[in-house]
């Protein structure tokens, strides 16, 4: 579903991503870890478009979008969530996720005439898919952080993508957030057939849940494989695992 071939860059010098290959298999969730500035944000950012590569190659689902614009990405296939939470804190919970559909669905310039009707029954659909279905009519700024990364998964999931990055997605929760986060995405994969690549700094949850980590350490990657492996793998621990493994 997602071939990662060779990619680089650099900034003024520094090499932040130094030629990292991947490939993540249809319906795999894939998890890549490593050290703070290790390059996984950038390397996320190559993938989704928010940065073009010095050099390599990306490819969906054999299609190649290396540096192509975000948008155009995601109306391939790829959603994204981001390490901070990316939402309209001023519209309700519903309209969050309604205009999500809207845009992917190409009423976008309808939302603020007529958009009151449009997409109800998906929108509440989608929340309830995600537990927010009882929030529809929250202000979302208003929310729980857990509640705000939920809606974010929400805002992705409404562009329908065969491929979801989440940079991130338990950053700041508390231990019953993360839990029922982690539950929350387990489902969701399994019900939309969802390939999922996610960077996390929490070893419990991606010890849990990948069937594969990659790990990168200053720019290049150290390791990569089934879980077990990547544990016993003396570098990984050496660099980054340590009490965590």
């Amino acid at each position: 579903m997602l071939e990662i071939t060779g990619l680089h860059k650099s900034f003024a010098g520094f090499v932040a991503v130094n030629e990292v290959s991947l490939t993540v298999a249809e319906r795999q969730i894939v998890a890549v870890i490593g050290p703070n500035g290790a390059g996984k944000s950038t390397f996320f950012n190559l993938i989704t478009g928010h940065l073009r590569p010095d050099g390599g190659r990306v490819m969906l689902n054999g299609r190649d979008v290396t540096g192509i614009a975000p948008h155009r990405i995601c109306a391939l296939g790829m959603g994204r969530s981001f390490q901070l939470t990316n939402i309209f804190p001023r519209l309700t919970v519903f309209e969050n996720v309604q205009a999500a559909l809207l845009a992917h669905r190409g009423k976008g310039r309808d939302f603020l005439s007529r958009a009151e009707a449009m997409f109800r029954d998906e929108t509440m659909a989608l929340l309830a898919s995600i537990g927010l279905a009882s929030q529809a009519g929250t202000v979302a700024g208003v929310l729980a952080y857990g509640n705000q990364k939920q809606l974010e998964l929400g805002i992705a999931l409404a562009s329908d993508p065969k491929v979801l990055l989440l940079d991130e997605p338990t950053a700041g929760m508390s231990a019953n957030e993360t839990h029922e986060t982690i539950a929350l995405l387990e489902r969701i994969a399994e019900q939309r057939g969802l390939t999922l690549l996610f960077t996390e700094h929490d070893m419990e949850v991606v010890f849990r849940i990948a069937h594969k980590i990659a790990v990168l350490y200053q720019g290049r990657k150290l390791a990569e494989g089934a879980p077990e492996e990547v544990r016993a793998n003396a570098d990984v621990r050496r660099v980054y695992l340590g009490g965590h493994a």
